[in-house]
């Protein structure tokens, strides 16, 4: 199968859970600014999942542009990322409409931490059909980045259950370390 066609296939699965997310965003009953009130937490909560979705359209692209080939392997450890990137608007919907309750906010850092260890098996994936000479390898070498976020949602979770803001404080630093397209990739393309 041609890069192209997974990488149309992920961009669509993406579009939709955005239009899905945006779809929760519920019209207030009022005219005022106090009607909007309400939605804050929901609308918070909305913009976080959009700039984590987009975090991830973003790096995928990148990915599979230095991709040499798509092979099953590579096809189903995208549909891993992709299933976990689809139960993201269930849980954004669920954290906002409680105000960031415990449960919800760990559930949360869950979709969370199981997407981030889907993008790493899809990447390893990709390496693998690579090769030796696998130019995603050379771009990521150790992906501290990675192993960072993946020890933020670790200990997000369980803070959830202790103080919700200490959680949310760290999925908001996850996504602004994230925030700039990985640029090791781009340094790669542009030698």
């Amino acid at each position: 199968m041609p890069k192209a066609r997974l990488e149309a296939f992920s961009d669509g699965v993406i579009a939709i859970l955005i239009t899905i997310m945006v779809l929760e965003l519920k019209v207030p009953h009022g005219t005022d600014l106090a009607a909007l009130a309400p939605l804050g937490p929901v609308f918070l909560v909305y913009a976080l999942s959009f700039l984590f979705l987009g975090i991830y359209w973003n790096n995928h692209h990148h990915m599979l542009h230095v991709a040499d080939r798509v092979n099953g392997k590579i096809l189903w450890a995208n549909l891993h990322l992709l299933f976990w990137l689809s139960l993201i608007p269930f849980v954004t919907g669920w954290m906002g409409e409680n105000h960031a309750a415990p449960l919800p906010t760990a559930a949360y850092g869950g979709v969370l931490l199981l997407s981030a260890i889907a993008y790493v098996i899809l990447q390893t994936a990709i390496i693998g059909a690579q090769g030796e000479g696998s130019r995603l390898k050379a771009a990521v070498q150790d992906d501290t980045k990675a192993k960072i976020s993946l020890a933020c949602y670790v200990a997000a979770i369980p803070l959830a259950f202790l103080d919700q803001r200490f959680s949310i404080a760290l999925y908001v630093a996850v996504a602004l370390v994230w925030l700039v397209p990985d640029r090791r990739i781009e340094k790669l393309l542009d030698r």
